[in-house]
């Protein structure tokens, strides 16, 4: 008997829960070093968000009539992206760390729930393969995570933020 291949949205689904359990890890203050649990977090949404933006968005919106749940889902993503830069150029003492973190954590949330009440179940529904999506996604993931096993991060690169140059504000001297 054959193993069974790799469901898309069981795989994302997975990712998920490891994010959240994560989450849940850095707000009951489990780890002793932050920093790394935050790489961490980092890492799995970064590889997480290449893949859907790589490989199951785009087959979705090829197969869904409504392509709006999807460009929210890239400007979430967007905006997790800008978050994920800023907590891999901090430490763990600064000022906004533990925040961004939590905030961070917001969005995913609510993203995650989003899809998994709307995108998921639609894309189930359509006639989308979702064991060749899922293996195809699998091999994908499985490049990834050996390209950033160091701690490497890409920069971010947005969709939704085109024709904007993200830039640190500079202090503004008082007078």
């Amino acid at each position: 008997m054959a193993a069974k291949k790799p469901d898309a949205v069981a795989l994302l689904k997975a990712d998920h829960r490891k994010v959240e359990e994560l989450f849940a890890k850095f707000k009951e203050g489990e780890s002793v070093d932050n920093e790394a649990l935050v790489l961490e977090i980092c890492t799995e949404l970064t590889i997480h968000s290449m893949l859907e933006e790589e490989i199951f968005y785009p087959a979705c919106q090829s197969a869904l009539d409504d392509e709006e749940p999807i460009n929210e889902a890239y400007v979430e993503h967007d905006g997790a992206k800008v978050l994920i830069a800023e907590l891999m150029d901090s430490e763990a003492d600064d000022t906004f760390f533990a925040a961004k973190v939590t905030v961070l954590s917001e969005m995913i949330k609510h993203h995650v729930a989003e899809e998994e009440e709307t995108l998921f179940p639609e894309a189930e529904q359509s006639d989308l393969d979702m064991e060749a999506l899922g293996e195809k996604m699998l091999e994908r993931k499985e490049e990834l995570v050996a390209k950033f096993a160091k701690g490497k991060l890409p920069p971010p690169e947005t969709r939704s933020f085109t024709g904007h140059k993200l830039v640190q504000a500079e202090p503004i001297e008082a007078h």
